[in-house]
């Protein structure tokens, strides 16, 4: 692995994600003038795991802090929601906001996503838990309790979203699987009530899902979420996930999304052409490093880096079969997870 300057690069993409970062705290998902200029409340979640891998509390809590009070400024909205039940996607909290001034976008868009929302409540609920409090308000501190309240009145075990692609509506495990890792963080701070019928139902849920994604994938990519940061998977779950995923989905400069994914797909029918998306090679050096398997998560870390353009930055997607990647660059979960991957492997050595 001598051909990696592991402190150069982790200095360098950080430095990237910070040309995302707004004064207020949020990451813009990839630069203001591209179309993803926009805040996503998936995005900041995984954008933040590269401050806390490499331990800037001060970046990690700012982002954190802002992600609760785009939740405070539409607790109206959330309230309604835990005491009537959304029916239409756009009753939901949504996915994405301005990262300005926190207001919601309101075009049409798969805004039941509730992986996002365990996402938000994971990171509050880890700093809570690592004495990084951000919840300082009586408004805040009702507000994380709401944010139980909500998934657990979605009843989100069995609840159809949008999913981490904002796609196509069901039961998503990577949906439930960020819930369930959230609830049970939230569980152990002694001001939040957490049903443990809740916890319960939604690992009963995964068991049944497991290891596909969903009814119509039977293997995602973002299946590996449930590894890594979640860490909600049994043994025999971590290695199936691995076994298909590796097998499906790994292509030369990524990995699909899943078979047969339209977005970016270079053949206009939608077929065999499918995008390779740079993180998740980067997600399978942090698997693997975390698992202690020095030989894979150096293998994956080195495909990571390969994916990293000749400007040192490291994009969304390449079009199949090519290295040609798209507008989206640098797009910052992809940067986060790649620090992650290079953090996670330094310490092996």
């Amino acid at each position: 692995m001598s051909s990696i300057d592991f402190d150069t690069e982790i200095k360098h993409h950080l430095a990237v994600l910070l040309t995302l970062r707004r004064p207020n705290g949020v990451f813009t998902a990839a630069p203001m003038e591209t179309w993803y200029g926009k805040a996503w409340l998936r995005d900041i979640y995984f954008t933040t795991l590269a401050f806390l891998e490499t331990g800037d509390m001060e970046v990690t809590k700012s982002a954190a802090k802002a992600l609760l009070s785009v939740f405070v400024k539409h607790k109206d909205k959330i309230n309604w929601a835990v005491e009537h039940k959304p029916h239409a996607a756009w009753q939901y909290i949504h996915a994405r906001f301005h990262p300005e001034t926190f207001e919601e976008y309101w075009e049409e868009w798969g805004n039941s996503q509730n992986d996002a929302v365990g996402e938000v409540l994971n990171l509050l609920s880890e700093l809570e838990l690592m004495g990084q409090s951000v919840v300082e308000t009586d408004d805040e501190r009702a507000m994380v309790q709401t944010i139980v309240d909500y998934l657990v009145r979605l009843e989100y075990w069995h609840d159809a979203d949008n999913g981490i692609w904002e796609e196509a509506m069901e039961v998503h495990a990577s949906s439930i699987g960020s819930v369930v890792a959230a609830l049970k963080k939230a569980a152990q701070l002694p001001w939040i009530t957490v049903p443990s019928q809740a916890i319960e139902e939604g690992e009963k849920a995964l068991r049944r899902l497991l290891p596909r994604e969903s009814e119509s994938k039977f293997c995602d990519l973002a299946l590996l979420s449930l590894i890594y940061p979640f860490n909600i998977t049994t043994e025999e779950e971590t290695l199936a996930i691995l076994r298909n995923v590796e097998y499906h989905l790994v292509k030369d400069k990524g990995l699909l999304r899943y078979k047969n994914d339209r977005y970016f797909n270079a053949n206009q029918d939608g077929w065999s052409e499918e995008a390779e998306w740079c993180f998740g090679l980067s997600w399978l050096a942090i698997i693997y490093a975390q698992r202690g398997e020095k030989e894979k998560a150096h293998y994956y870390m080195r495909r990571a880096k390969g994916t990293v353009t000749p400007d040192g930055l490291v994009p969304e997607l390449y079009y199949s079969h090519t290295d040609t990647w798209n507008a989206h660059t640098p797009l910052g979960w992809a940067v986060s997870m790649y620090v992650v991957a290079l953090e996670k492997v330094r310490q092996l050595t």
